[in-house]
């Protein structure tokens, strides 16, 4: 793929890491498409506020890639500098004189960083269904997380259900979680404007972190919070042979368990969900595909606009990701705004 073919005109530009807690929005020439490719002209993306804010704060293990499923991120090393994110969504402006299938004027969902204009291969971009605005449509990834979070914890009728944590992935898992015929679902947040959000969605009660400690004997308790200090809250939520899904990724934080207590002898399982593949339990049904669909589906059902706080020109990148590490209060989802694409 020709990633880095361009053409001679500085008219294009890209987000960039250049060192913990220093973003650049850097010009570089326009992509040109090779033959086989498309070239996208980004209308939004979506910042994601757990992975992208690890590489934020540089608590990303240096001798890991930065992503091994995601084109254009698949050889590239975690370090500095580095381009990072996976919604964009925007309009096909060209394609490669061997693409077959006309997608001149299409709009499409690709994962891929934060950039006025780069080149896909078609199997790569996913057409936008009809009705999704494109700001919805740049929540997939967090939608395609929660739809595997759910499936990975396999709720049941009438158990009872914990979400510790109400960012964007904790906040969409709990309006998943809610269209089930739960006993109780309650949700755990330090930040009473992501609580109020969580009760909006669905959850039947909500409680800051403190709280836990007058709580327990939950069925399934999913740790989404990013904080390592919540999975030994979350285990300590779960009942006699419950499940705690572990879907946070916490980077370079070290993670401390007390397990000499009742956890030795309660049969609690811990079950680390990614959303990269599917549960190798399900996968002779159901393929990376089936979910997206699923995904896209559940997409349009979603009140997308009580997510997104704030929309931003993407060349205020600075600010943007200042406001979720530092305004976590009113901060919940940030979107990159490029300018309409007229063609």
């Amino acid at each position: 793929m020709s990633q880095n073919a361009q053409s001679s005109t500085p008219d294009s530009y890209i987000v960039t890491f250049t060192a913990p807690y220093k973003v650049q929005v850097q010009p570089r020439a326009r992509p040109t498409p090779a033959a086989d490719e498309l070239l996208v002209t980004t209308e939004v993306s979506a910042i994601s506020p757990g992975s992208e804010m690890l590489f934020y704060r540089g608590q990303v293990p240096p001798d890991m890639h930065a992503d091994a499923t995601i084109p254009g991120l698949r050889e590239r090393s975690s370090g500095y500098p580095i381009s990072y994110g996976y919604a964009c969504v925007g309009v096909v402006t060209e394609q490669g004189s061997g693409v077959a299938e006309p997608w001149l004027g299409r709009r499409v969902f690709a994962f891929h960083p934060h950039a006025s204009h780069f080149t896909i291969w078609p199997a790569d971009a996913q057409p936008v269904p009809a009705g999704l605005a494109p700001e919805q449509a740049a929540l997939l990834p967090n939608m395609e997380t929660a739809v595997s979070l759910v499936m990975d914890g396999a709720p049941l009728i009438g158990e009872r259900v914990a979400v510790m944590g109400q960012g964007v992935v904790g906040l969409i898992t709990t309006s998943l979680l809610a269209r089930f015929p739960l006993a109780e679902l309650l949700t755990v947040d330090p930040l009473p404007a992501r609580r109020d959000l969580g009760r909006r969605l669905g959850a039947t009660r909500t409680i800051a972190p403190e709280a836990c400690q007058d709580e327990g004997d939950f069925d399934l308790v999913y740790e989404l919070s990013g904080s390592p200090r919540a999975l030994d809250q979350a285990i300590a939520l779960a009942g006699y042979a419950g499940r705690v899904v572990i879907g946070s990724w916490y980077g370079t934080k070290k993670v401390r368990l007390n397990l000499g207590g009742a956890f030795h002898r309660s049969r609690i399982r811990l079950i680390s969900s990614q959303v990269s593949t599917v549960d190798p339990r399900l996968s002779g049904r159901w393929t990376k595909d089936r979910r997206f669909r699923l995904a896209w589906r559940m997409l349009a059902n979603l009140d997308a606009e009580a997510l997104i706080t704030h929309r931003l020109p993407v060349q205020e990148a600075a600010e943007a990701y200042r406001l979720l590490d530092q305004e976590q209060a009113e901060a919940v989802q940030v979107v990159f705004e490029y300018g309409k694409v007229t063609g």
